[in-house]
């Protein structure tokens, strides 16, 4: 059972990164497996929850990927790297980061109330590397869910616009701007 979800979820974000999240269905999803609809069924109880499922696994790969980025050397290194992975999952998935990040979902975790509640996997991340340079003294004490969500958005904002086709950049050129901004940015909240 547990092979087939995931060869389920492996179809979906196929069919998302492809076509976009509006093209999944559950009679999609089963004529690519070449099973019928209703053996979907067993393993999802519908759409929302089949794409439930799989925006969860992605969150969780992006946020190992944020973790490691918290590792790295250097006064404002992990504060730049955490988000650093957040443009390399972007570039690499930009369909599923929009679906993800910029469309409306029911299950989409919201400010403050899921964020304080540590709801947010990718945000648990940013807030504890505000909170440990708070405490090293590289920034400034303050609200730190509100100094997470500033430097996300900040990012967010960029690849927003990135998407929309409002660089002429090389994505080279997009990460260098980025990293310049949020260095600015960072450097507004020193202590």
């Amino acid at each position: 059972m547990k092979g087939t979800s995931e060869r389920i979820a492996k179809t979906c974000l196929g069919i998302i990164e492809e076509r976009g999240p509006e093209a999944v269905t559950m009679r999609g999803v089963a004529k690519v497996l070449g099973i019928t609809p209703m053996a979907l069924y067993h393993h999802f109880e519908n759409r929302e929850a089949l794409l439930h499922f799989v925006t969860d696994r992605e969150f969780k790969k992006l946020t190992d990927y944020m973790h490691a980025g918290r590792n790295r050397s250097g006064k404002y290194a992990p504060l730049l790297h955490i988000m650093d992975y957040y443009i390399d999952y972007a570039f690499a998935h930009p369909r599923v980061f929009g679906y993800m990040f910029s469309q409306r979902r029911l299950d989409a975790r919201q400010f403050p109330r899921d964020f304080v509640a540590r709801r947010s996997p990718t945000m648990n991340v940013v807030a504890d590397t505000v909170s440990a340079a708070m405490r090293l003294g590289i920034i400034r004490r303050g609200n730190v869910w509100e100094i997470a969500l500033e430097l996300w958005a900040h990012i967010h904002g960029y690849i927003a616009l990135q998407q929309a086709g409002r660089f002429e950049l090389s994505e080279r050129q997009f990460r260098q701007l980025c990293r310049r901004s949020l260095e600015r940015l960072i450097y507004g909240l020193k202590s």
